[in-house]
């Protein structure tokens, strides 16, 4: 299915069953090894928590999750808003978690992406560089499993053909297939060569609301990206009706880039190779009772 969707979008696709390779190994060194075992996706609040004005209030933490989806332990990746609390200001997380169990603690190999305020660039740290906890903000798009080895999809997709980003055409093209189906899966890629448009939200949060998307896009900072960028999405085929956000990627790099990924800007030139595991459950938490659709990409 995904390689005959990819295929309309990228001139060089391959698609393949493989065993997860290790993790914990560069360029991702990640706190487990694969991505295996009891998967299972988590939306937590939500951009209504955001826009138009913030509710600073909402403030959650990835243990908590963990349990929240029966799956204490879990190993958590994915795309997110860091704790305002924390931090004291808004940044971009990128949750990387091997969370708490009753017998080992919480390993935080997660990244922030703030706006640095020397130069207006991209400032991206660990998050154990300088904090102990694993709380986030507002809305999260999580991927969990047990973290285990096994059989995973391999994508590889280069030169870029069509309009649609790689994350948006591995999801239509499940849409497009499963129909009323929802199908979500997770995991991790490489941008391996060429540049990206990445979006990293401003430390402050604004003062007047931001009713619509182009609002919110003057209120974002925008930035060009090089590779090799590794991403974090979190992709379901479509909302059965629980005000989800259908599709969410946050990436980081060992060059000090990282942040809300959007889209390669490189067409010719870009290379995708990425890891996905289909989830079997779905859990919906601290969903907003007041809503909207405006940032939603």
């Amino acid at each position: 299915v995904l390689q005959k969707g990819l295929k309309e979008n990228f001139s060089d696709v391959q698609v393949s069953v493989v065993d997860c390779p290790d993790l914990t190994q560069e360029p991702f060194n990640f706190p487990a090894k694969g991505i295996c075992g009891k998967p299972r996706i988590a939306d937590v609040g939500g951009v209504p928590y955001l826009l138009p004005l913030v509710q600073r209030e909402k403030v959650y933490d990835l243990n908590t999750v963990a349990k929240d989806i029966e799956l204490p332990g879990a190993f958590i990746l994915g795309a997110g808003a860091a704790s305002s609390k924390i931090l004291g200001i808004n940044a971009e997380l990128i949750p990387i978690v091997k969370t708490k169990s009753e017998k080992k603690p919480a390993v935080n190999g997660s990244y922030v992406a703030q706006i640095n305020p020397a130069d207006k660039g991209c400032l991206l740290e660990k998050y154990s560089s300088k904090y102990t906890d694993c709380e986030f903000g507002l809305l999260a798009n999580l991927y969990a499993s047990e973290g285990q080895p096994g059989k995973v999809l391999e994508v590889k997709a280069n030169g870029r053909t069509g309009e649609l980003n790689f994350v948006s055409c591995l999801r239509q093209t499940l849409e497009k297939h499963y129909g009323e189906k929802p199908v979500g899966m997770g995991g991790t890629f490489i941008i391996q060569k060429g540049k990206a448009k990445i979006h990293i939200m401003p430390p402050e949060f604004s003062a007047c609301p931001l009713n619509t998307d182009e609002d919110v896009n003057n209120w974002l900072k925008f930035f060009e990206m090089k590779a090799p960028l590794i991403c974090q999405p979190v992709i379901v085929s479509r909302d059965p009706g629980f005000d989800l956000r259908v599709e969410h990627t946050h990436c980081f790099s060992h060059h000090g880039e990282g942040g809300h990924y959007h889209q390669d800007t490189s067409p010719d030139s870009v290379q995708y190779l990425g890891y996905f595991q289909p989830a079997e459950l779905l859990f919906r938490i601290d969903r907003p009772q007041e809503t909207h659709l405006i940032g939603r990409d």
